[in-house]
């Protein structure tokens, strides 16, 4: 059996590994268009992924404010990336869908963010890069859909950061580098 404390260290090292994932992520969001920012490219990406939808949703689905979703909204809007129609089930609602334009440009993100990959990990075998993708879906699965966690009650939240342990403050402040506000890296080259 494992000792506690070469398991936490193991867990703490992991930690710290996920925290400096944003520093990839932060480079790879510098591949994107300059009218095309992270936050925009998850709007077209999740919509890609889940079809039309509301805004109240894609806020969800984004795990931030409806102010800032419909920030978000209103410039993939501007650009022509994505429309806004009245909702059937509800006039009063706005359902939100790519336009041609749209998936035009999700198809130039993917082309970038895989071309980028492809460049700085040239050095990679196959193998390791498969393996990377195993983990990192693995990882994802331990986790569970942090998106539908990013509601659940306050005390729950709270004894999570309350709690004098350093490896479950860390586990909290990484989980936002695994948000989907930046998430083209689940989108498949094809789309």
């Amino acid at each position: 059996m494992e000792e506690p404390v070469a398991a936490h260290s193991r867990y703490e090292e992991l930690a710290r590994q996920l925290s400096a994932i944003g520093a990839v992520k932060r480079e790879m969001g510098r591949i994107l268009p300059q009218d095309c920012p992270p936050a925009s490219a998850a709007v077209l990406t999740l919509l890609d992924r889940h079809g039309e939808m509301r805004m109240s949703q894609l806020a969800e689905l984004m795990a931030i404010d409806m102010s800032v979703t419909s920030r978000h909204v209103a410039h993939v809007c501007e650009r022509g990336w994505i429309e806004r129609e009245p909702d059937p089930a509800d006039k009063r609602s706005r359902l939100l869908r790519l336009t041609p334009s749209g998936t035009e440009m999700l198809q130039e993100l993917s082309t970038r963010y895989t071309a980028a990959l492809a460049r700085y990990l040239g050095d990679w075998s196959d193998d390791d890069v498969g393996l990377l993708n195993e983990l990192l879906a693995r990882l994802r699965t331990s986790f569970g859909d942090c998106r539908t966690r990013a509601h659940h009650d306050f005390n729950t939240r709270n004894d999570l950061t309350t709690r004098n342990d350093l490896s479950s403050r860390n586990d909290l402040s990484t989980r936002n580098d695994f948000s989907t506000r930046n998430d083209l890296s689940t989108r498949t080259p094809a789309g």
